[in-house]
């Protein structure tokens, strides 16, 4: 919560006329689905629309902010009133009061995205509450509620498969779910009024979108033709000063940040630390062997020199990654394990991966490496190459050919096996 801010009334606060926020503040969470760090606590935004026909209420709360959403619902709509439930996201700090909001509004129909619906069972699954009857909608859908149209956009991974955004086309408010969120709570609500928040819009959007940064440029796509006056999102401010600028913002962080001057050549980067410099003789061979394969720019980076964060941007524009490290009590280094947990943030899934590294007594670094690729969902086609001690100049030889081998891999030059299929009766 902002300091020296206002306290908040217990009542629904008007963001348009007749459309309400009808969400709970959290200012004392200071860590959220353990990998986000909030300085400010977090929101959990809801909104009730009004039309002539009818009450919608877009998205609920955290379980146990139950309380809080259902005061401010009940200051601006009666349960009877509500006709229509929109689901843009089904993360429990969005849909906790949502089964008992279906038993104080039984005449409400539910409304959510196509992939959502196997979600929304197992969501209900631990209360026993029975799946309510619900209407799956995409890009082009819309309900009429009396003299204001929710029409629903189709923007999965943001950062769900099921997450969609919601539109009303006569007042140009868009409800997006998580996209243009952020962890930050301001009891003033509106970007104009409160706090700071840049910072973290922009860690929210590194930390939760950026994996998933080609359905945000298609999002972005999406939104763009449309007339926008307000965006509301499920956290943080709601977005009423220049909401535009927040979409373009969106498409830059989404674009990629590095010129690629040869943009028709593969690029390898080689990662590696070394205690006695014989991983580091291996890095340089494997280096040099794949530098034998045209359309193929190879990079060495040796990982005592850097922090593992500054390599994220040239991670996600490169096409194969390989990690050296020594064994070091039967493990693989920590700056190797902290350059590959920062992949998270990032899309690796399908570049190629390969690990290597010289060892004393065990090895095990390799293989563990491998099995942390293989769970990011890199491709490993190249088995890891292991060498005890110091490489002599047959082993060089072999990190050589496994450079040549990711770089074969790279280009689509690699070599087919066949199998012997007596190894497989």
């Amino acid at each position: 919560m902002a300091m020296g801010a206002a306290a908040i009334t217990d009542d629904a606060v008007e963001i348009a006329p007749g459309v309400h926020w009808v969400g709970a503040l959290d200012p004392h969470l200071r860590s959220f689905d353990i990998i986000l760090k909030t300085a400010n606590g977090t929101s959990y935004n809801a909104y009730v629309v009004r039309g002539e026909n009818g009450v919608a209420v877009i998205d609920t709360v955290k379980e146990n902010f139950s309380d809080d959403f259902f005061r401010r619902l009940e200051s601006v709509a009666s349960y009877d009133e509500i006709t229509t439930i929109v689901l843009n996201h089904l993360e429990p700090d969005h849909s906790g009061a949502l089964p008992e909001l279906l038993r104080r509004a039984p005449r409400a129909r539910v409304y959510l995205s196509t992939r959502a619906q196997m979600m929304l069972k197992a969501l209900l699954k631990p209360s026993g509450e029975k799946p309510p009857a619900y209407i799956p909608v995409t890009t082009g859908d819309s309900v009429d509620l009396g003299g204001r149209t929710l029409s629903f956009l189709h923007t999965p991974y943001l950062h769900w498969p099921d997450t969609q955004c919601t539109y009303i086309e006569e007042d140009g408010i868009l409800f997006t779910g998580d996209i243009f969120g952020c962890h930050f709570c301001d009891t003033r609500l509106f970007n104009d009024r409160v706090g700071d928040f840049r910072f973290s819009f922009e860690y929210y959007y590194a930390h939760i979108m950026r994996p998933f940064r080609a359905y945000v440029l298609d999002a972005v796509a999406l939104i763009e033709p449309l007339a926008l006056n307000l965006i509301a999102p499920a956290h943080g401010p709601i977005l009423r000063h220049l909401p535009r600028e927040y979409l373009h913002r969106y498409r830059e962080l989404a674009t990629p940040r590095l010129f690629n001057e040869a943009r028709s050549e593969k690029t390898l980067l080689v990662f590696y630390l070394s205690a006695y410099g014989n991983t580091r003789r291996m890095a340089e061979a494997i280096a040099a062997g794949a530098e034998r394969i045209a359309g193929v720019r190879v990079s060495l980076y040796d990982l005592e020199g850097g922090d593992s964060d500054i390599f994220t941007d040239l991670v996600e524009e490169a096409d194969g990654l390989a990690f050296g490290s020594p064994t070091i009590n039967a493990d693989a280094v920590k700056p190797i394990w902290d350059l590959l947990s920062s992949l998270t943030s990032v899309n690796v899934k399908g570049k190629l991966g390969a690990a290597f590294g010289s060892y004393g007594w065990s090895g095990e670094a390799v293989r563990l490496i491998e099995d942390r690729l293989r769970g990011l969902k890199l491709r490993v086609p190249v088995d890891g190459l292991r060498i005890k001690l110091v490489p002599d100049t047959g082993e060089l030889e072999q990190c050589c050919h496994l450079g040549e081998s990711l770089a074969r891999h790279l280009t689509g030059q690699s070599e087919h096996r066949e199998l012997d299929m007596a190894i497989l009766a």
